[in-house]
């Protein structure tokens, strides 16, 4: 299984972005959401928008448009995040840290896309699948019980314990690991 050539091209955009960032002496954003879920499912899920974190949103912004994203104009268009005309592909900043600061920061990944010198962060497995949970348990998103099971089937190696922890903060008690494993 490979990613979908267009969620690869955003990737390598977000770790040249990130060294963008730490070359300005700024941490590097974090991958959430959809995007973290195609990026852990290699593109089994698919979405078309990355959800990033970060505390410095301003000069994430800058260094996106630098990349030459865009601010979509016009009826219809999402206005808060923004998107390469290339790939169709928005880039959003969603939060100042991810999940609240509710995760362990310990687990963020450090990732190098293919072919790249550069690289991003992503949020562990173990608290996306914690978030799809939480979405779940929420009423809101009924089908991300169904994104928890395909990632924890395709991360056996995942922690258990952190993951039973992280899903009940998550789900506020309601659900466990139970819940999704088969």
């Amino acid at each position: 299984m490979s990613y979908r050539p267009e969620f690869e091209a955003a990737l390598r955009l977000l770790a040249q972005a990130s060294e963008a960032m730490v070359a300005r002496g700024l941490p590097r954003p974090v991958l959430v959401g959809g995007a973290a879920a195609e990026f852990y499912s290699t593109s089994g899920v698919t979405t078309g928008d990355f959800d990033l974190c970060t505390p410095r949103q301003a000069e994430l912004e800058e260094e996106l448009q630098g990349l030459g994203f865009v601010k979509p104009v016009g009826p219809g268009m999402a206005t808060r995040g923004w998107i390469h005309p290339d790939l169709a592909l928005g880039f959003e900043v969603v939060a100042a840290v991810p999940m609240g600061g509710t995760i362990d920061h310990a687990r963020i990944r450090l990732v190098q896309p293919i072919g790249e010198t550069a690289l991003f962060r992503v949020i562990s497995v173990e608290d996306l699948i914690a978030d799809r949970m939480g979405q779940y348990a929420s009423g809101t998103a009924r089908d991300r019980i169904d994104q928890a099971r395909l990632l924890l089937a395709l991360h056996p190696d995942a922690d258990f314990d952190y993951l039973e922890k992280r899903i009940r903060e998550e789900s506020a008690g309601d659900y466990g690991l139970d819940a999704i494993k088969d």
